[in-house]
């Protein structure tokens, strides 16, 4: 078995870490920044204040960023940074506002449109701002990895953009940034973390050290989410969810997310589902799909996270999902049998085929036949 790991992502993960935003700029011989950050950190005191704190080294900011971000948005990122004479970037949010972030910081120096290589097959030129990518939630993993996922609104297309040019120079996890999370939040973000562990495990591109974080995040996801969606103030659950998140990400950047994040895509798009509740809307199904490929490697994962097999593990992602009100089916979209047929196609997106066992129509039939 031949295999590559790369990780380029410095890490700074602990309480009070944000304040390190001057230092690390300075370190990378930056001077003007400008923090991209969801719209939410600008009514609630939050962007002002990790502005004050920068002692004058952010100088800009955007904050025009929708929860699954749109590339008009990303080339209003990219226009306010050359305008601005920005050096570096500081993501500060989700997935969303780092994804915008990642993708803004290099087409400003490209000075074309993001359009050109969202969905297109073109690569993005490796010349690009640093950025710093600080997630205010426990769930994308975006912060250490090379992919923007972005919406085109306006011709109905929602996919993932890879370059090893979105990596962020630099993560600051600081766990006190996700304290005020929402329960519905902390449940989506939450199974998405699970989902990048899963996925990134059964990947047909896995690999031994990705292998080894999956199930690490996917333990931590067990043992903590439940208790950070319970108790929004268990200081314990939230770092060990930041924790879950981050090692997460590093499971699944190099193998890619398979089908639960492809079906993913077209429920967002068409149905407005969040992203984290709908990668976990099929992540029991497809953990029963794929349980004995490649000699049972994932009944072995899931016997090391103490289940009997993958049927009981698939039981508690399902049960999981049900305690904290997320989605186990589509019975409220009254779905047409036009509707599942568009579903079944546009599922067909290229990370479907990282799954192990071929994920066939018929298969994509049976499950969405059986949500609705």
């Amino acid at each position: 078995m031949n295999w590559d790991y790369l990780q380029p992502v410095k890490i700074r993960f602990g309480k009070g870490r944000i304040l390190e935003i001057k230092e690390l700029a300075e370190s990378m011989g930056c001077k003007r920044g400008l923090l991209a950050a969801d719209p939410f950190f600008f009514t609630n005191g939050v962007a002002d204040q990790i502005i004050a704190d920068s002692d004058g080294i952010l100088v800009g900011s955007f904050g025009k960023i929708s929860p699954n971000p749109d590339v008009e948005e990303v080339d209003a990122c990219a226009e306010m940074i050359r305008h601005e004479k920005i050096d570096f970037v500081v993501a500060l949010g989700g997935g969303s506002s780092m994804d915008c972030a990642k993708a803004a910081s290099a087409v400003a120096v490209t000075g074309d449109s993001i359009r050109e290589y969202h969905g297109t097959g073109k690569n993005i030129p490796e010349q690009h701002l640093p950025v710093i990518a600080v997630p205010t939630t426990a769930g994308t993993g975006s912060e250490v990895t090379c992919v923007a996922v972005l919406t085109d609104h306006k011709n109905q297309k929602k996919s993932p953009i890879v370059s090893d040019s979105f990596y962020p120079a630099y993560a600051i996890i600081d766990p006190e940034l996700t304290y005020t999370m929402p329960p519905k939040v902390t449940a989506g973000t939450g199974i998405d973390v699970l989902s990048h562990a899963l996925e990134g495990y059964w990947s047909k591109g896995h690999q031994p050290i990705c292998d080894a974080c999956a199930l690490h995040a996917a333990g931590l996801v067990f043992e903590y989410l439940y208790r950070a969606y319970e108790n929004p103030k268990d200081e314990e659950a939230r770092e060990k969810m930041c924790e879950a998140s981050l090692i997460a990400g590093l499971a699944f950047t190099l193998p890619k997310t398979t089908s639960s994040h492809a079906c993913s895509f077209p429920l967002t798009n068409l149905y407005h589902i969040p992203h984290g509740e709908a990668c976990g809307l099929t992540l029991d199904y497809f953990a029963r799909i794929n349980k004995d490929t490649e000699g049972g490697r994932v009944q072995d994962f899931a016997k090391k996270l103490g289940f009997k097999d993958v049927d009981e593990m698939a039981d508690a992602i399902h049960e999981l999902k049900a305690k904290m009100g997320l989605r186990n089916d589509l019975k409220d979209l009254k779905l047409t049998d036009e509707q599942i047929d568009a579903l079944i196609q546009i599922s067909h997106h290229p990370n479907l085929y990282n799954n192990p066992v071929e994920i066939t129509d018929d298969i994509l039939r049976d499950m969405y036949e059986g949500m609705r």
